[in-house]
């Protein structure tokens, strides 16, 4: 009888190890990070590969590891209860089922778990292969319990199709950024350029392009001399050329063609020679998105197109460069004339021009203005007050404390932002 008792013992102390190591299993493999599996796999890791292979099936790995994990806690649970009637009589289920609860807890549950969380990846690559081995001898009897699960929960009226990807993965993506950025992982520099590649299929070019009345242009019948001397001191490159009306666009000019042309020909640039340099235009929709409009760019080879209307009007000029800054942040030369449309104040409110972009705003000060009705400051203004408001007033919106300093005819050319106080907000 005890040779017999004392086999018993040695089982449930089997059996409790293989509770642990389910437990372990399951906490690495949900916990360990499916980038640096990805990265191993791609540098030859065999057991990355794995790695990836079994969490790419979650339902699988979790409907294999419980069913193991029950199947082991319940025998050991019931050796255990024979192991101590054994010893102690009918009161031993008492003994064991507190026994079986501690020992369970502490040595199955908790120390594997805490293990396993303090190293996900180390654990991941080492019970992957015997996982594996689980995942394909238990598959029949998973599948049986996953169709049994799911007829269950669609029975009480609830389908488990419409509870899966509820997110994206981009917005997966700006999680872990936006949770970086809180727990120090990456400073705030890096989470607007990660999250500004993120954002290019969601902005269009009406939002970063510059406005038609921003825009310089050259006339073609203005005089040659005056439209040489314009496109020497313009800080631009590129410049649009019109006929008889600004959107009657019928070329861009480069400086670089003009200085060629002009050197070429000792000085004698004239109106025939700037049409047969100028380069015909391009134009694209205003809805366009700004990753669509990047891979025009590459495809294209080109820094520089016209935004047009859906009638196609001139709404404005998208470049290159502007689409890069939405990225990596204002991209200045010694051309650029300095940008003083945004000026911090010494109490913290903040000085800006009507047609400051509410992006830059909130990327500059991590403020969160919508930038869903309105594109500029201005706009946001007149969106939600629902009048054109006159210098010195004041509004109150969602904390933001707004005054109008400068109104030109129906635009508002400056305003004063009070941003909510720590306590406000």
């Amino acid at each position: 009888m005890e040779a017999e008792l004392i086999t018993v013992l040695i089982v449930i102390i089997l059996l409790i190890v293989f509770s642990g190591f389910f437990s372990g299993s399951e906490t690495s493999l949900t916990a360990t990070s499916a980038s640096n599996m990805h990265r191993l796999s791609k540098e030859g890791d065999k057991k990355a590969e794995l790695v990836e292979k079994l969490i790419a099936d979650p339902e699988s790995l979790i409907g294999a590891i419980l069913l193991g994990n029950n199947l082991v806690n319940i025998l050991a649970s019931a050796l255990a209860t024979y192991f101590f009637i054994g010893f102690f009589g009918e009161i031993g289920v008492v003994y064991a089922t507190i026994a079986m609860t501690l020992i369970v807890l502490i040595f199955a549950e908790v120390m594997p778990k805490t293990y396993a969380i303090s190293n996900p990846e180390r654990v991941a690559l080492r019970v992957a292969p015997l996982i594996n081995i689980f995942v394909i001898l238990f598959s029949p009897i998973v599948r049986l319990i996953q169709i049994i699960a799911r007829q269950t929960l669609r029975l009480l009226g609830i389908r488990t199709e419409d509870n899966q990807k509820v997110l994206s993965p981009q917005d997966e993506i700006r999680g872990a950024i936006d949770l970086q950025e809180h727990e120090g992982g990456i400073v705030k520099e890096h989470k607007d350029m990660l999250a500004g590649i993120l954002d290019l299929d969601e902005i269009s070019l009406e939002d970063v392009m510059v406005h038609r009345k921003n825009v310089e242009t050259i006339n073609v019948d203005d005089n040659i001399n005056d439209i040489f001397q314009q496109i020497v001191a313009s800080p631009y490159t590129r410049l649009s050329m019109w006929e008889e009306k600004q959107d009657n666009i019928i070329g861009v000019v480069h400086a670089k063609d003009v200085l060629r042309i002009t050197r070429k020909s000792n000085d004698n640039l004239n109106h025939r020679t700037l049409r047969d340099i100028a380069v015909s235009p391009w134009f694209v929709p205003e809805t366009t998105s700004l990753r669509e409009q990047l891979k025009m760019f590459l495809a294209r080879k080109a820094h520089f197109a016209l935004v047009v209307d859906e009638y196609g009007a001139l709404m404005g000029v998208i470049t290159l460069e502007d689409i890069l800054e939405e990225i990596v942040g204002e991209i200045t030369d010694e051309h650029d004339t300095q940008n003083s449309d945004i000026k911090l104040q010494k109490n913290g409110s903040v000085i800006a021009g009507g047609t400051t972009p509410l992006r830059d705003l909130n990327r500059q000060f991590n403020w969160n203005l919508s930038d869903d009705e309105a594109i500029t400051i201005a706009g946001y203004i007149i969106d939600q007050a629902e009048v054109i408001p006159l210098p010195g007033q004041r509004f109150m919106i969602n904390g933001f404390k707004l005054e109008i300093l400068k109104r030109k005819k129906n635009q508002l050319t400056l305003v004063q932002i009070h941003p909510p106080t720590k306590k406000e907000s």
